[in-house]
């Protein structure tokens, strides 16, 4: 028998409440057990009735919804709050979900909209909850030490330019990492605005996501836990916000309370961040021990790649940290990769042939390609760069430096 969701609705208007009421009687899985008009009323109703899902009114007079959802969080943990408001800002979705709000409907909303978020929440906190119950330690006369566990290794896919294949290259990474060298691996997509990872494996990030563990503080090691999806590939993955205007709610250090649980809790951790040079790309590519720079055989990417190297080398980054993968390597764009080992002053460490067929493909099935096509050569390709970074005994060399460059660029 499926479970019944015990509703609470909150809202300073009459018709709102009776209305949102209305809507969610047709549902056999969500009984609204209770309205109030106001904060305080909200607490008394929901400290007395412990519902599931509390939903609540941004706007109300006196103790607002935010005031409230932050009392809430103190005095009915349990009680997952879906946020409502007629505006969408980007600070009113910051502002909710530091304070504890699992999720955020703009006003209006579709029935199916309202009953997907409910259940949504719902979902997500009894997995949160079994969770936890599951990991409770038994009680013994004996004082049980914590393993220890060395920390994984973070390998991040970075491009200063779109459109280069580079989380294609992550996602099929991750699984051929996971399935030859058969270590645990986590995939985290830190293209925050616009990820592509839940699109190449069929996942929405409307389920889980890194906000999920935004709205708790992400403070504890077991909200980043319970944010992972499990993957049939053998994977787990870290989405992206669902939506461009939550990408500015992850913070520096969010990022790296993240990728250090995930070190501590997997064998690999491998990071797809977005093109472009802002803090948090800053901070994944400090914290990782190897950096796949990817690049095509194009002059703007070979370009901007090269721009990216002196950059790395200011960091501080060794050849040894940053290695280059040359994708589409076999394509006849009149630039060999002589050219672009001339143009940028070093060996192109690992090189992909085109396969636009196995790629596309596989991305319009949501199933990569080193699942489903283990023995094209593009999916070899891969898995020899996966044993090369990941492998037992990955030693990495120090790039040749490759003879003077030659002037691809007149104007530089």
């Amino acid at each position: 028998m499926t479970d019944t969701i015990r509703v609470v609705v909150v809202d300073d208007i009459l018709e709102t409440r009776e209305h949102l009421a209305k809507l969610l009687s047709f549902e056999t899985d969500i009984d609204v057990v209770g309205v109030a008009a106001s904060g305080p009323e909200a607490i008394e109703i929901a400290s007395r009735l412990n519902p599931d899902v509390v939903l609540m009114d941004i706007n109300m007079p006196g103790m607002d919804g935010i005031a409230t959802t932050e009392e809430l969080g103190r005095t009915v943990p349990t009680a997952a709050v879906v946020m409502m408001s007629v505006q969408g800002e980007a600070d009113y979705l910051r502002r909710s979900m530091l304070a504890g709000a699992r999720e955020f409907l703009v006003k209006p909303f579709s029935a199916d909209e309202l009953c997907g978020a409910i259940r949504g929440v719902y979902s997500r906190e009894r997995e949160k909850i079994g969770r936890m119950v599951v990991a409770q330690p038994q009680q013994t006369s004996a004082v049980t030490l914590p393993v220890e566990r060395e920390a994984g290794r973070v390998i991040t896919l970075f491009s200063p330019k779109g459109g280069v294949g580079r989380t294609t290259l992550a996602v099929n990474l991750a699984v051929a990492i996971a399935a030859d060298q058969g270590r645990s691996v986590a995939l985290m997509d830190a293209s925050f605005q616009f990820g592509d990872v839940g699109v190449l494996l069929n996942l929405n990030p409307r389920n889980k996501s890194i906000v999920d563990v935004l709205g708790e503080g992400g403070s504890e090691p077991e909200h980043v836990d319970s944010a992972l999806i499990s993957h049939s590939t053998g994977i787990r993955v870290l989405l992206a916000p669902p939506s461009p205007e939550m990408a500015e709610l992850v913070t520096t250090e969010h990022i790296r309370r993240v990728v250090d649980r995930l070190r501590m809790t997997h064998d690999v951790v491998i990071v797809d961040t977005a093109p472009v040079f802002q803090d948090s790309t800053l901070a994944l590519l400090d914290m990782s021990e190897t950096v796949l720079g990817v690049l095509t055989l194009e002059i703007t990417n070979i370009k901007n790649i090269r721009l990216f190297l002196e950059v790395a080398d200011q960091l501080g980054y060794g050849s040894d940290k940053v290695r280059l993968v040359l994708n589409r390597s076999d394509s006849a764009y009149g630039i060999r990769i002589a050219d672009v080992e001339n143009s940028i002053g070093r060996k192109v460490d690992h090189t992909i042939i085109s396969d636009g067929r196995t790629v596309v493909y596989a991305l319009n099935r949501g199933v990569p390609f080193m699942w489903s096509n283990k023995q094209a050569q593009v999916s070899q390709d891969i898995l020899a760069i996966a044993r090369a970074v990941a492998g037992d005994a990955a030693v990495v060399a120090t790039p040749e430096r490759a003879p003077a460059p030659r002037k691809l660029f007149a104007w530089r």
